[in-house]
Formats: structure tokens, sequence, C-alpha cells
């Protein structure tokens, strides 16, 4: 069933803060730098929604970026060993394993501001508290807060997307909603890095921000999918058990299912990079953290750039695997030229291909699965892609761990470093275009007006 709730491109949407948000923005879509920047579905930045989904946009990639270059700094304040300081992370990034499908679940029964709102609220408050404690535990539960708030946060503003728009003018909204989360990545961490120096709270206030904007979406932002008898049809059909049957039939659909496993890869690489770009710099290319650091930001600044790009290209299925292609291509080569080259200005190449890759795929990748269901499913398939992402999340630094210490002894350790490194690249390379080649040759699914997987 085809929700009719989606505007029209220059739709704007109504709402006693229209003037606030559209005095500047418009007029976007029609300025011809903006079309020629970001394609000709650029007028997505005229909508009043789309403006405050961005907004919304900018508090949750601070979960993790805000966190990682301050780990050390935050060691003595918190009590905390070399050992133990990983879980600020682990604990993050673990609960939307499980929680992000059960908010994709209720959101497609009960709405998608409710969880929106209240977990930004939520994932806001718990990380500024991070500065007013110095207690470990207190400090890991805070984390987790957030972690199980960031599920109702950013899956639900991808499902947003898909609810407004259709085809190259979603491709077009979740590119643009990426490269907010390559700006923020790449911003605040800077700001952080400097008042750090100042006093170890200050940059855990930085997690405010998001308090002020939750209360501006509580009061003008719009729900896409209205309740209508549409989704009441769609409660009743939880309520008699069917919404998992026929959410779970639609991902055993080869062409779902193999997109499924090849939403991990991007993030299987990326955090591989992340998480041990520092070590291969240092140990196998004589340099420095700081210049770690550059490509750490580099990579970000490109993928937020690369991920403006995604509504060029065509708005079928068939349209989209050559560019996924094409991005996987660029990950996988970009991490194997920084797990083996001898100097910093050479991995600059890796990471400029890891950023150009990165931003394609996972912009495309969110446009692809929103169409991949109907209004009533959508927000479950969502979150599931992006349960699947957060797992691989997790796991990346654990497998090559394991790879690292099966190596230990037969091979020095700086070489079974870049052995696995470059390991995960070639074989994410290898496994993202054999998924990509199953998907293009599997049935479609039945055809629905406007989903971007009608061939």
């Amino acid at each position: 069933m085809q929700s009719s709730s989606r505007p029209a491109i220059d739709t704007i949407s109504d709402g006693v803060g229209e003037g606030i948000f559209l005095s500047l923005a418009e007029k976007l879509g029609d300025v011809p730098m903006i079309q020629s920047l970001f394609g000709e579905k650029a007028a997505v930045l005229r909508d009043t929604n789309f403006q405050l989904l961005l907004l919304a946009n900018l508090v949750a990639p601070l979960g993790t970026a805000l966190i990682s270059p301050l780990l050390e700094s935050l060691q003595h304040p918190y009590g905390a060993t070399d050992a133990t300081i990983g879980l600020l992370m682990t604990v993050f990034t673990a609960p939307s394993i499980l929680m992000i499908p059960v908010v994709g679940v209720l959101a497609d029964r009960y709405g998608r501001k409710p969880f929106l709102v209240v977990g930004l609220f939520v994932f806001s408050v718990a990380g500024t508290a991070l500065a007013v404690t110095t207690s470990f535990r207190v400090v890991l539960f805070l984390r987790f807060c957030q972690g199980v708030s960031f599920a109702a946060v950013t899956p639900v503003i991808i499902t947003s997307i898909g609810d407004l728009y259709t085809g190259r003018a979603e491709a077009t909204g979740q590119g643009l909603r990426f490269s907010v989360s390559g700006l923020t990545q790449g911003f605040f961490p800077l700001i952080g890095g400097v008042l750090v120096g100042v006093a170890w709270q200050y940059p855990l206030l930085l997690y405010a921000i998001g308090i002020p904007i939750s209360i501006v979406l509580a009061l003008w932002f719009t729900e896409p999918t209205a309740p209508s008898r549409e989704t009441a049809s769609a409660a009743d059909r939880a309520d008699r058990g069917t919404y998992v049957r026929e959410l779970t039939a639609v991902l055993l659909r080869p062409r779902v299912a193999s997109v499924l496993v090849f939403r991990m890869i991007p993030i299987l690489l990326y955090i591989t990079f992340m998480t041990y770009v520092s070590l291969l710099v240092v140990r196998s290319m004589g340099g420095t953290a700081g210049q770690a650091g550059i490509l750490v930001a580099l990579a970000s600044a490109t993928y937020a750039v690369a991920a403006t790009q995604a509504g060029r290209f065509g708005s079928s299925f068939a349209g989209r695997i050559f560019p996924l292609a094409t991005a996987i291509s660029l990950m996988a080569v970009g991490l194997v030229i920084v797990a083996f080259v001898p100097t910093v200005a050479l991995a600059t190449v890796g990471a400029l291909a890891l950023g150009v890759g990165f931003g394609m795929s996972l912009s495309l990748l969110r446009s692809v699965a929103t169409g991949f269901a109907p209004t009533e499913l959508r927000g479950g398939l969502v979150s599931v892609f992006e349960s699947a992402g957060r797992l691989s999340a997790t796991t990346a630094p654990i497998v090559v761990g394991f790879g690292i210490e099966y190596l230990d002894g037969s091979v020095p350790q700086t070489e079974s470093l870049q052995l696995m490194v470059g390991g995960i690249g070639v074989g994410g390379g290898l496994v993202g275009i054999a998924c990509l080649v199953v998907a293009r040759t599997a049935s479609p699914l039945p055809h629905q007006p406007g989903h971007v997987d009608s061939d």
C-alpha cells in the first residue's frame, strides 16, 4: 500500500515557524549555483520539514565523533584505564543493534515525531551530564542512555526523508543529510580539541545544543505520515502479529537481503580506517597523531561533499548499481592504500578515496532502502538496515583485533596490522560487489509507484 502523504518537491510545510526557517532557504532551491552543486532536486531545501530534519541531524553524529578524540583526556577524570576507556564507545554503539528495529516498528505504528523529539532530548541531556560526573559507572550508564536514544533519532530522520520524497529528490535529501553528518564530524571534534585544553568538561557541553533543537522540533515539525486509515490499518495488522511477518517477508526477498548485507560493508571499511589509521600512521609511516587526525578530517570532509551528489543518479534501483559498485571499490582500494603505503602523503590518496566512496554509498543505500517497503513498513525496514550498520561498527574492531592476535608471532606486529586492515579492504570490496550482483539479478519487488526499486 502506497502512502499519498509524500509532498511534491516544491511543497513547503505549513506551520507557525515557517517564517523563521524559510527567510533564506525558501529561495535556495531556485538558485542556479545551488542546483549545479546538488542537482536539479535541490528544491528539497525549501521544505521546512526537511530543514528541521537537517537541524536535528547536527546532533546525533556527535555520539562517536565528539568522544573519540577525547578518550585519552577523559581517562584521568573518569578513573579509566587503557583497557576500560574503550567502553565509552562500546556501550554507545551496542544498544542500537537491538533498539533501532524496535523503534522502527513503534514509529511505524505511533508516528515519527514523538520518537525523534524525545530521543534527541534524552541524547542531549545524557551527553551534557557527562560533564558533571566523575563516576565511571555513571558515565557508562549515560553513554548507554545516549546509545538507546540514538536509535530514535538518526533512523527516524532517514525514514522521515523517505516519507517526504521519492526518487532523485529522496536521494538528494539523503545525501544532504549525510553531508551534514560529515560536516558535523569534521567541525565539532576540532572545537572539542580546543576546549579540552581549557577543561575536560567543556567539550561535553557541546551536546547541550540538542536541547533547544528538540524543543524547536516539538513546536514546528510536522509528522510526515499523519494518522490516516492507512496507518490505522498498519496498527491493526501489528496487533494481529502480521506486521512482523510482512516485514520479515520483505527482508527475505533476495534483492533486499543482499542489499542488507551490502549495507554492512561500507561501515566495516570506514570504522576499520577510523580505528587503526593512527596506529598505521605512527608505526608504518613514521608519522604523528596529528597527521593521523588530518587524514580523518580529510576523509570526513570528502564524504560530506560526496554525499551531496547522490541525487544526480537515476531513480531506479538499476540506476544505482554502478554508482554503488564504484563507491565500494573506491573504499576498498582506499583502505588498502592506507594499510600499505610508506608515507602519510600517499595515505592522503587513500583517505580521499575512502571519503568519496563512503559518502556516495551510504547516501544511495539509504535512498534504496526506503523504497523497498510501503509507508506502513518503511520505518521497520530502515531500522533493520541501520541496525545492521551498527552491528558492523561494533564488530569491526573486534574482527581486526582477533586477526592481529592470530597473526601475532608469525609476522611482525606492524605487518600483522597492515595485513588485517588491507585484508578487510580486499575482502569487503569483493563481498560488496558480490552482493550487488545478487541484488541486480534477483527478481524485482512488486511495483510500488514512486519507489526506487522499480526497474
